[in-house]
C-alpha cells in the first residue's frame, strides 16, 4: 500500500533556478523544455532532482529515468546525453532515436 501511495504522489517536475541563468541559459532551457516536449510520452519521466542548470559546464538539462539526458548550453542547439554508468563514458547524440540506440546498445 505505501508503494502506491509514493507513487502516486510522485511528480514529474521540470524545476530551474532562473536567479542564477543568464539570457542565452534560459534560451537554452526554452530549448530543453521543447525538445523534452517531442520525445515519446512513454519515455517523460523526469529522474528525481533531474533538471537544473550546471553552473560549471553551461548545460541546462533534463535528466529522463531511460538514462537520457536533453542538455543544451550557451544557446546551442539540444544535444541527448547517455551515460555509460560501468565505464563513465558520456556519448552525445543529436537526436533522441540515436541516444536511445545507444542505450539499447548499452543495456545489452
Amino acid at each position: 500500500m505505501l508503494n502506491k501511495i509514493i507513487n502516486e504522489k510522485m511528480e514529474n517536475t521540470i524545476n530551474f533556478n532562473l536567479d542564477e541563468m543568464g539570457s542565452s541559459d534560459i534560451a537554452s532551457m526554452h530549448k530543453v523544455i521543447d525538445a523534452y516536449e517531442n520525445i515519446p510520452s512513454s519515455d517523460k519521466y523526469i529522474m528525481y532532482g533531474g533538471t537544473g542548470f550546471n553552473t560549471s559546464s553551461g548545460y541546462v538539462y533534463i535528466a529522463l529515468e531511460n538514462g537520457v539526458s536533453i542538455c543544451s548550453c550557451f544557446n546551442q542547439s539540444v544535444d541527448y546525453l547517455v551515460t555509460d554508468y560501468d565505464t563513465g563514458d558520456e556519448q552525445f547524440f543529436d537526436t533522441y532515436e540515436e541516444a536511445i540506440e545507444e542505450l539499447e546498445n548499452i543495456n545489452k
